[in-house]
Protein backbone atom coordinates (compact mmCIF):
# COMPACT_ATOMS: atom_id res chain seq x y z
CA UNK A 1 0.00 0.00 0.00
CA UNK A 2 1.49 3.36 -1.00
CA UNK A 3 1.10 6.72 0.72
CA UNK A 4 -1.71 7.74 -1.64
CA UNK A 5 -3.86 4.69 -0.86
CA UNK A 6 -6.27 5.23 2.03
CA UNK A 7 -6.11 2.73 4.86
CA UNK A 8 -8.91 0.16 5.04
CA UNK A 9 -10.64 0.64 8.41
CA UNK A 10 -11.98 -2.90 8.16
CA UNK A 11 -8.65 -4.55 7.36
CA UNK A 12 -7.99 -7.87 9.09
CA UNK A 13 -4.24 -7.87 9.69
CA UNK A 14 -3.65 -9.85 12.89
CA UNK A 15 -4.42 -13.35 14.11
CA UNK A 16 -6.41 -11.84 16.96
CA UNK A 17 -8.64 -9.94 14.53
CA UNK A 18 -9.13 -13.09 12.48
CA UNK A 19 -10.06 -15.14 15.54
CA UNK A 20 -12.63 -12.53 16.57
CA UNK A 21 -14.50 -12.96 13.27
CA UNK A 22 -14.54 -16.74 12.85
CA UNK A 23 -15.71 -19.48 15.17
CA UNK A 24 -12.99 -21.96 16.18
CA UNK A 25 -12.82 -25.16 14.10
CA UNK A 26 -14.57 -28.26 15.38
CA UNK A 27 -12.53 -31.07 16.92
CA UNK A 28 -13.31 -33.28 13.92
CA UNK A 29 -11.80 -30.74 11.51
CA UNK A 30 -8.56 -30.64 13.47
CA UNK A 31 -8.31 -34.42 13.85
CA UNK A 32 -8.91 -35.34 10.20
CA UNK A 33 -5.30 -34.59 9.20
CA UNK A 34 -3.06 -37.64 8.87
CA UNK A 35 0.65 -37.93 7.96
CA UNK A 36 0.44 -40.72 5.38
CA UNK A 37 -1.64 -42.13 2.54
CA UNK A 38 -4.12 -44.83 3.61
CA UNK A 39 -6.50 -46.94 1.52
CA UNK A 40 -9.32 -44.38 1.20
CA UNK A 41 -6.97 -41.54 0.22
CA UNK A 42 -5.25 -43.85 -2.26
CA UNK A 43 -8.60 -44.77 -3.80
CA UNK A 44 -9.44 -41.07 -4.23
CA UNK A 45 -6.07 -40.37 -5.86
CA UNK A 46 -6.49 -43.39 -8.15
CA UNK A 47 -9.79 -41.93 -9.38
CA UNK A 48 -8.44 -38.40 -9.87
CA UNK A 49 -7.62 -37.19 -13.41
CA UNK A 50 -6.80 -33.63 -12.31
CA UNK A 51 -4.87 -31.88 -9.56
CA UNK A 52 -3.52 -28.43 -8.77
CA UNK A 53 0.15 -28.23 -7.73
CA UNK A 54 0.90 -25.22 -5.52
CA UNK A 55 4.49 -24.03 -5.08
CA UNK A 56 6.33 -20.95 -3.85
CA UNK A 57 9.75 -19.62 -4.83
CA UNK A 58 11.80 -16.46 -5.35
CA UNK A 59 9.42 -15.26 -8.08
CA UNK A 60 6.33 -15.68 -5.91
CA UNK A 61 3.65 -18.35 -5.73
CA UNK A 62 2.34 -20.56 -8.52
CA UNK A 63 -0.62 -22.92 -8.87
CA UNK A 64 -0.28 -25.12 -11.92
CA UNK A 65 -2.86 -27.56 -13.34
CA UNK A 66 -1.81 -31.19 -13.74
CA UNK A 67 -3.99 -33.71 -15.53
CA UNK A 68 -4.03 -37.06 -17.31
CA UNK A 69 -5.89 -40.36 -17.08
CA UNK A 70 -7.24 -41.12 -13.57
CA UNK A 71 -4.45 -42.22 -11.27
CA UNK A 72 -1.73 -40.40 -13.21
CA UNK A 73 -0.20 -39.31 -9.90
CA UNK A 74 0.98 -42.59 -8.43
CA UNK A 75 1.88 -43.65 -4.90
CA UNK A 76 5.27 -45.29 -4.54
CA UNK A 77 4.53 -46.07 -0.90
CA UNK A 78 2.32 -44.67 1.86
CA UNK A 79 4.44 -41.52 2.15
CA UNK A 80 5.54 -40.85 -1.44
CA UNK A 81 3.69 -39.69 -4.55
CA UNK A 82 5.16 -39.55 -8.04
CA UNK A 83 3.93 -36.85 -10.44
CA UNK A 84 5.13 -37.08 -14.08
CA UNK A 85 5.93 -33.71 -15.64
CA UNK A 86 4.30 -33.89 -19.10
CA UNK A 87 5.00 -31.58 -22.01
CA UNK A 88 4.06 -27.95 -21.39
CA UNK A 89 5.21 -24.46 -22.24
CA UNK A 90 8.60 -24.91 -20.54
CA UNK A 91 8.16 -21.92 -18.25
CA UNK A 92 8.87 -24.43 -15.46
CA UNK A 93 7.44 -22.13 -12.80
CA UNK A 94 6.58 -24.95 -10.41
CA UNK A 95 9.81 -26.87 -10.99
CA UNK A 96 11.95 -23.77 -10.45
CA UNK A 97 10.06 -23.15 -7.23
CA UNK A 98 10.69 -26.71 -5.99
CA UNK A 99 14.44 -26.34 -6.52
CA UNK A 100 14.37 -23.17 -4.41
CA UNK A 101 11.78 -24.32 -1.88
CA UNK A 102 10.59 -27.95 -1.67
CA UNK A 103 7.31 -27.16 0.14
CA UNK A 104 4.34 -28.07 -2.08
CA UNK A 105 0.60 -28.69 -1.88
CA UNK A 106 -1.58 -30.84 -4.10
CA UNK A 107 -5.35 -30.50 -4.47
CA UNK A 108 -7.00 -33.54 -6.07
CA UNK A 109 -10.33 -33.39 -7.91
CA UNK A 110 -12.59 -36.23 -9.07
CA UNK A 111 -15.34 -35.22 -11.54
CA UNK A 112 -18.70 -35.95 -9.92
CA UNK A 113 -17.31 -35.91 -6.36
CA UNK A 114 -17.91 -32.85 -4.22
CA UNK A 115 -15.02 -33.48 -1.86
CA UNK A 116 -11.41 -32.76 -2.74
CA UNK A 117 -8.27 -34.26 -1.23
CA UNK A 118 -5.42 -32.09 0.01
CA UNK A 119 -1.86 -33.34 0.29
CA UNK A 120 1.00 -31.24 1.65
CA UNK A 121 4.65 -32.20 1.68
CA UNK A 122 8.15 -31.70 0.37
CA UNK A 123 9.06 -32.29 -3.27
CA UNK A 124 12.15 -33.09 -5.27
CA UNK A 125 12.70 -33.56 -9.00
CA UNK A 126 14.28 -36.64 -10.56
CA UNK A 127 15.28 -37.55 -14.11
CA UNK A 128 15.65 -41.26 -13.19
CA UNK A 129 15.29 -43.10 -16.55
CA UNK A 130 13.61 -46.14 -15.02
CA UNK A 131 11.04 -44.10 -13.13
CA UNK A 132 10.33 -41.90 -16.16
CA UNK A 133 9.90 -44.95 -18.40
CA UNK A 134 7.20 -46.23 -16.07
CA UNK A 135 5.13 -43.18 -16.95
CA UNK A 136 5.51 -43.52 -20.73
CA UNK A 137 2.39 -42.82 -22.81
CA UNK A 138 2.31 -43.33 -26.57
CA UNK A 139 6.02 -44.04 -26.40
CA UNK A 140 6.80 -40.68 -24.81
CA UNK A 141 8.29 -40.38 -21.35
CA UNK A 142 8.01 -37.31 -19.11
CA UNK A 143 11.12 -35.15 -18.92
CA UNK A 144 11.18 -35.48 -15.14
CA UNK A 145 9.15 -36.88 -12.28
CA UNK A 146 8.29 -34.87 -9.17
CA UNK A 147 8.50 -36.97 -6.00
CA UNK A 148 6.42 -35.66 -3.10
CA UNK A 149 7.25 -36.78 0.44
CA UNK A 150 3.82 -36.69 2.07
CA UNK A 151 3.45 -34.83 5.36
CA UNK A 152 -0.27 -34.05 5.61
CA UNK A 153 -3.35 -35.65 4.03
CA UNK A 154 -6.91 -34.50 4.57
CA UNK A 155 -10.28 -34.26 2.92
CA UNK A 156 -11.86 -30.90 2.06
CA UNK A 157 -15.66 -30.83 2.28
CA UNK A 158 -17.97 -30.41 -0.72
CA UNK A 159 -19.18 -26.84 -0.13
CA UNK A 160 -16.98 -25.10 -2.74
CA UNK A 161 -17.74 -27.65 -5.49
CA UNK A 162 -21.45 -27.64 -4.61
CA UNK A 163 -21.73 -23.84 -4.56
CA UNK A 164 -19.98 -23.57 -7.91
CA UNK A 165 -22.01 -26.44 -9.46
CA UNK A 166 -18.71 -27.42 -11.08
CA UNK A 167 -19.79 -30.90 -12.07
CA UNK A 168 -23.41 -30.07 -12.90
CA UNK A 169 -25.47 -33.28 -12.73
CA UNK A 170 -22.50 -35.57 -13.24
CA UNK A 171 -22.75 -38.73 -11.13
CA UNK A 172 -20.20 -39.55 -8.48
CA UNK A 173 -17.97 -42.47 -9.55
CA UNK A 174 -18.80 -45.62 -7.60
CA UNK A 175 -15.16 -46.37 -6.76
CA UNK A 176 -14.58 -43.03 -5.00
CA UNK A 177 -14.75 -43.23 -1.18
CA UNK A 178 -17.50 -41.18 0.41
CA UNK A 179 -16.84 -38.20 2.65
CA UNK A 180 -17.85 -40.28 5.68
CA UNK A 181 -15.47 -43.07 4.70
CA UNK A 182 -12.60 -40.62 4.22
CA UNK A 183 -13.16 -38.85 7.53
CA UNK A 184 -13.64 -42.13 9.42
CA UNK A 185 -10.36 -43.44 8.00
CA UNK A 186 -8.46 -40.23 8.70
CA UNK A 187 -9.77 -39.85 12.26
CA UNK A 188 -9.40 -43.55 13.11
CA UNK A 189 -13.13 -44.08 13.48
CA UNK A 190 -14.07 -40.84 15.22
CA UNK A 191 -17.24 -40.78 13.10
CA UNK A 192 -19.56 -43.51 11.82
CA UNK A 193 -19.31 -43.29 8.02
CA UNK A 194 -22.84 -44.58 7.37
CA UNK A 195 -24.61 -42.03 9.58
CA UNK A 196 -22.22 -39.27 8.51
CA UNK A 197 -23.03 -39.84 4.84
CA UNK A 198 -26.73 -40.23 5.57
CA UNK A 199 -26.85 -36.80 7.21
CA UNK A 200 -24.44 -35.14 4.75
CA UNK A 201 -26.95 -33.74 2.19
CA UNK A 202 -28.98 -31.87 4.81
CA UNK A 203 -25.86 -30.79 6.71
CA UNK A 204 -24.44 -29.40 3.46
CA UNK A 205 -27.62 -27.41 2.81
CA UNK A 206 -27.69 -26.08 6.37
CA UNK A 207 -24.06 -24.89 6.27
CA UNK A 208 -23.69 -23.87 2.63
CA UNK A 209 -23.70 -20.13 3.39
Amino acid sequence: MDAMTPADPFAVATLEQLAAIYEPPRELVLKKVIPQLESKALAFIAASPFAILATVGPQGVHATPRGDAPGFIRPLDERTLALPDRRGNNRLDGLRDIIANPAVALLFFVPGAGETLRVNGKARITADPGLREGFAIQGKVPATVVLIAVEEVYMQCAKAISRSRLWGERARPAAVPSMGELIAAHTRGLVDPVSYDRDAPQRLLDTMY
